[in-house]
């Protein structure tokens, strides 16, 4: 600091041109500060513009077939779940099993989400049933009734009876051929319905 002093004093200037000279320093060194104080200012962030979304983008296409009210394909918003998917096609009949559906798993584009009806049930309509002609069906010689015996040839009501008492008294029959040893029963009776029976 002594030394800019007499610096100072030793310059052969006048006191008007030294106050010239300070003010013409202050001028420079005010316009030096301004421009490095702005260009040091950050610059404006730049809002990139907005993305335009396209709606049928945000869409997915699924098929929905089944146990359902109305099986079909189905428009959902991105980020559906199985269980909307079920609600668009009027939900699951009375004949539907959703046990083996995770239902709130989010469905991809283009899946198909099949309802599977309970077991011994139809998805549509109910099968017809077929009416068996009497007589054709097998009988199960241990569970069967006195009706059920009646129904085979050669056999009535008094010998459907005996049939069922021995069962009961010396349990079940391990052959077809057991049933000789009931009262009535011989081999030539036994052949008429033996191809008609099982154990």
């Amino acid at each position: 600091m002594e030394n800019i002093r007499n610096w100072w004093s030793d310059l052969h200037y006048t006191s008007a041109q030294k106050r010239s000279l300070l003010i013409v320093a202050g001028l420079v060194l005010a316009t030096s500060s301004f421009f490095i104080l702005r260009t040091s200012t950050p610059s404006e962030a730049i809002t990139p513009p907005a993305l335009s979304v396209d709606v049928a983008a945000v869409d997915i296409t699924i098929d929905v077939q089944g146990a359902v009210a109305h099986p079909g394909v189905y428009k959902l918003s991105i980020g559906s779940r199985v269980v909307d998917a079920i609600k668009a096609a009027g939900g699951i009949t009375k004949a539907g099993d959703p046990s083996d559906l995770n239902q709130a798993r989010i469905i991809a584009d283009g899946e198909q989400i099949y309802v599977y009806a309970k077991s011994g049930t139809a998805t549509n309509k109910k099968a017809p049933v077929k009416v068996k002609p009497k007589g054709s069906s097998l009988v199960l010689v241990n569970r069967a009734s006195a009706k059920e015996f009646e129904a085979l040839d050669g056999i009535g009501p008094v010998l459907a009876s005996r049939i069922i008492s021995y069962r009961k008294a010396n349990g079940p029959f391990a052959t077809i051929e057991d049933l000789l040893k009931v009262p009535g029963i011989g081999e030539g009776t036994l052949s008429k319905f033996k191809s008609k029976l099982r154990v």
